[in-house]
C-alpha cells in the first residue's frame, strides 16, 4: 500500500479532528478511498471520516487494508508537517508499521507501530431530524467559548426561526441567537422547534478542526443525538453526540 496526499497540513487537520475524541482507531483503505469510523471511550460520541480516492495524488493498494493507530501519537507525528510538505503513507511487507513520510524541503520518514484493534463495523445512527442549521464554524466556536464561562453543558435549540446556543448555571447565563438574516447563518430549515443539551467540551472539540470560515451543518431533534458535519479540504468529518437529558 502506498498513498500520497498533496497537502500534509490539511491531513494534519483530519487527524486532529478525530484524535480530539478518539484515542485508538482503524483507518480503512479500500477502493473508495480512506475512511475511519469510531466512538470515544465513553461511547457518547461517534466520528465518521471520509477522504475519497480522487483526493490522493497516488492511491496504490491491492486489497482492503486496516491501519490501527494510536491517534494521539499519530497527531503528534502529523504536527511535524511543514507548510509545503506532501504526505505519503505506506506499510512494509510485515504489516507491523506505518511509514509516515513528509516530502518538501527534505524527506522525513516516521515509522509508527500498527495496532491490531479488531473492531466491528459501527452502524451509523438513523435519526429523523426536525431541524437543520448551516452556520459558519467561527460562530459556533465563539458561542462555545462564551458558554464555557458559564457552564460545562450547553443547550442547542431552534426556536422562532433562529438557532440558539445557551448556557445556565449559578454563575449566570448566556444566550447567543442567530437569526436567518444574520451574517454567520447560511441556512435554517425547521420542521418544528427543537431543544437538546450537550456536554460543552465535546462540542468544542468537534468543531476544533474547522477554520472559522467553514460551513458547518448541524442537525437537531429534541432530546436526541446531534449530527455535526463539515468539510476540511476534500475530506469530510461527521460527528454524532448523545444528549444529556435535562432535569426538570
Amino acid at each position: 500500500m502506498n498513498l500520497v496526499y498533496g497537502n500534509a497540513s490539511v491531513f494534519k487537520k483530519f487527524v486532529e479532528g478525530i484524535s480530539v475524541l478518539v484515542d485508538e482507531a482503524e483507518f480503512v483503505v479500500d477502493a473508495n478511498g480512506l475512511s475511519l469510523k469510531a466512538t470515544d471511550a465513553s461511547q457518547i460520541s461517534l466520528v465518521d471520516f471520509v477522504l475519497p480516492k480522487k483526493a490522493f495524488k497516488v492511491f496504490d493498494f491491492h486489497e482492503l487494508v486496516k491501519l490501527g493507530v494510536d491517534l494521539n501519537y499519530f497527531s503528534q507525528v502529523m504536527s511535524r508537517a511543514k507548510a509545503n510538505d506532501s504526505l505519503a503513507l505506506a506499510i512494509g511487507n510485515d504489516n507491523s508499521k506505518l511509514s509516515v513520510i513528509f516530502a518538501g524541503g527534505s524527506k522525513r520518514t516516521f515509522s509508527i507501530p500498527l495496532l491490531n484493534l479488531g473492531g466491528a463495523d459501527l452502524p451509523m445512527p438513523r435519526i429523523d431530524f426536525d431541524s437543520e442549521v448551516k452556520i459558519m464554524a467561527g460562530a459556533l466556536q465563539d458561542s462555545f467559548k462564551d458558554a464555557a464561562l458559564i457552564s460545562t453543558h450547553v443547550v442547542l435549540s431552534v426556536e422562532n426561526d433562529s438557532f440558539v446556543v445557551k448556557a445556565n448555571s449559578s454563575k449566570g447565563n448566556v444566550e447567543n441567537v442567530y437569526a436567518q438574516k444574520d451574517e454567520q447563518m447560511v441556512s435554517l430549515k425547521a420542521g418544528e422547534e427543537t431543544r437538546a443539551m450537550f456536554p460543552l467540551d465535546y462540542l468544542s472539540n468537534i468543531v476544533k478542526a474547522a477554520s472559522s470560515d467553514t460551513e458547518v451543518l448541524v442537525k437537531l431533534k429534541s432530546n436526541a443525538p446531534v449530527e455535526i458535519s463539515y468539510s476540511v479540504g476534500e475530506g469530510k468529518l461527521t460527528y454524532f453526540l448523545a444528549p444529556r437529558i435535562e432535569s426538570d
